[in-house]
Order: C-alpha cells, then structure tokens, then sequence
C-alpha cells in the first residue's frame, strides 16, 4: 500500500530571492485568544484589556496586543519558511501601521529577500519579510527576520510560491496616534510609566520574574499555530534538537519577558511603534526562569499628550539581571557585536521597543 509522508518548510536550496509564499493559516482573533495572552503575558496597558478606555481614546475598541500579531506572523510562516529551520536568529524592523481589533480575520505571506550560505557549507541564513494583514486587506503587522536553516533541499516538493500583490503601508505607524482625544477619557486604575519618568540612560531592573511551564509553552504555541516540531515534539527533539529536548519558543520568550517588565514601564503605553535589533542569544527551556531588564535608550516629545520612548529589553534565565550588572556585565550590546569572553551566556533575548507612553495629566 503507498505511504504519503508530507514534509513542510524548506531548506536552503529551496528558497529563491524573490519567491512569496502565502500562508494557509486565517485566523479570528477573539476574546479568548485575547484573555489567555493578555494574562500570559501580563499585559498592563489598558489600551489592550478595556473596551471603555480605548474607545474613549478613539479606537474602535481595544487593540489587539501587538505581541499577540508579532507571534501570528510568525508561527503562520512557519509552514513555509523555518519548519527545517536550526534557529530562529533576528527581528528586524517590526511595525504596525494600522490598529487590529476583536473580530479581524488575518492572514500573511512572506517574501525571500536574501539567502547567505555558511562557511561550513552545511546551513545558512535565510532573510524573510512577512506581513500580517486583515479581511479588508489592511496590513496590521509588517517585520523581517531571519531564521538559520539546514543546507540541502527537502525531500519531495514544498508548496510552491504564488504570484500576490501582498498588501503594504509606508506608515509605520497610523497616523490617528497622534490625534488621539485624551479629553474623552473615563478613568481607569493604571500602572505608573509615564513619559516624564524616564531619561536616557535610566535602567529598569524588573523585581518578579517568570519560571515556564510546560504543558504552557506548548499550548501556546499551538495557539499560535507554530508549527515546528522543536518546541513540542519530544521524539524529535532527541534527534534534531540542539538541546536534545523541546526549545520554548522565541515569540514567547519575547512574551514572557515582556511580562515580566510590563508593571514597571507599561502601563502608560498607548501605541507600540515597534521593534527592532532582536535576537535570541541562547536557548530557553521548560523549567527555566525568566527575568527582565530595561534600558532607556531614547526619548522624543511628540505632542502634549504623548512622547515617544526606546527601550533596549533583555531577558536572562536562572539569574537577577542585576548579579549580572553588579559583575560587570554588558547587558544592552548586542551578543552578536562582542567577543566571546564579554558575551553574557544567560541572555536568551535581546530587543529595542519602541512605545509612545502617556505623558502625566496636567
């Protein structure tokens, strides 16, 4: 009897500069993806939980968290970009230039800009853009990133790239941010973290962290609709897994870490700009606890009610960022820029966030 065994994702030589690969996955986001990752992640702006405070802001409701549509796009691409993949290496330029609500549908596609192989020859990077968009074919979500991948082709045909005009935005941002009516708006309890609390070159050092779970990992990758068998396919791991066991996925890294800084810088946050300069330096496992720390990178003034912040975010397992700091360790340099004796092994992500933060009411 014949046996079909499909294989998904592509290895180095399967990818052509140019080629666009549109995604099979369409998702409703609704209140309970909603309430299970504003919980996960400890969300504490309430632009992204309260109906009633973004509406009186001049949303249509409240905003899908943009973590929520940075792990969307990625896990959707994993299909047919990084299922093969060794790691994943880079965020690059991530931006949301228009607002997504409860109810969008969305979907995305992502397009080869760039392969480079090794000087070992057997693996390689390979630098995608993916853009996230919604029914009304408005993009929500646009980042590039890239992913290390196996040299080789996979056995068999991967789904074929298409032909599609993917929709665009030259904003970074939508252009309502800066027009938002704080007269209109109710009081709701909030976080401190205005704008006049930070200074360039002030350092946050988040006092909780977060030990992963599990089963949690897991199902919110599956969540997510990742795909890549790493992170929840032990048989596999023993094989295929540089670590030899499941790797908690990047976007939940990024998410967890996220958590753990969000009381002390977000609960003044109105619209996140974006993201950029991210990596994962070392892996996370189940087990491993996570801590934050921020630094003030810039700050900009954008009009009477709003200011715009740069923080440099990282994230360690199993240790205070501040034993780092007060051993003199370089936390905010990039992992890839330094030597190897200054390289801090218990970084497991790396990123600048950029948000416009409220300033305090007069």
């Amino acid at each position: 009897m014949p046996i079909t065994r499909h294989v998904y994702g592509r290895k180095l030589d399967d990818f052509k500069e140019g080629d666009i690969y549109r995604h099979p996955w369409e998702v409703t986001v609704d209140d309970g993806l909603l309430g299970v990752v504003a919980a996960s992640f400890m969300e504490s702006s309430p632009v992204y939980f309260s109906d009633h405070f973004a509406q009186a802001l001049g949303f249509t409701s409240r905003v899908v968290h943009p973590l929520v549509l940075l792990n969307l796009g990625l896990s959707f691409s994993v299909l047919d970009v990084s299922e093969q993949a060794i790691a994943h290496l880079a965020y690059i330029d991530v931006r949301y230039p228009n607002p997504c609500y409860v109810g969008d549908s969305v979907t995305a596609a992502s397009e080869v800009v760039g392969t480079k192989m090794s000087g070992s020859g057997d693996k390689g990077t390979v630098h995608v853009i993916t853009t996230l968009w919604n029914q009304n074919n408005v993009p929500v979500c646009i980042f590039e990133r890239k992913a290390l991948i196996r040299a080789g082709a996979v056995e068999g045909s991967p789904r074929k790239p298409v032909s599609i005009t993917v929709p665009t935005s030259g904003e970074h941002y939508p252009k309502m941010i800066e027009d938002l009516d704080f007269a209109n708006e109710r009081g709701v309890a909030a976080f401190d973290g205005y704008y006049e609390d930070f200074f360039e070159g002030r350092i946050f050092v988040h006092d909780t962290g977060r030990t992963v779970g599990d089963s949690e990992h897991m199902q919110l990758t599956t969540l997510f609709r990742n795909t890549h068998p790493l992170h929840f396919d032990a048989e596999y791991c023993k094989e295929n897994s540089f670590t030899k066991d499941r790797v908690v996925y990047g976007g939940l890294v990024l998410g967890f870490t996220h958590a753990c800084a969000a009381r002390d810088t977000g609960g003044q946050v109105i619209w996140t700009d974006g993201y950029d300069n991210g990596a994962h330096p070392a892996p996370t496992l189940a087990g491993d606890t996570l801590m934050a720390a921020q630094k003030v990178l810039k700050k900009e003034d954008v009009n009477d009610h709003l200011g715009k912040v740069t923080f440099r975010l990282v994230g360690v397992k199993n240790t205070d960022p501040q034993k780092l700091l007060d051993a003199g360790k370089d936390l905010w340099t990039a992992e890839r820029d330094k030597d190897k004796d200054a390289k801090v092994k218990e970084k497991v992500v790396e990123i600048d966030r950029t948000v416009f933060v409220r300033k305090k009411p007069l």
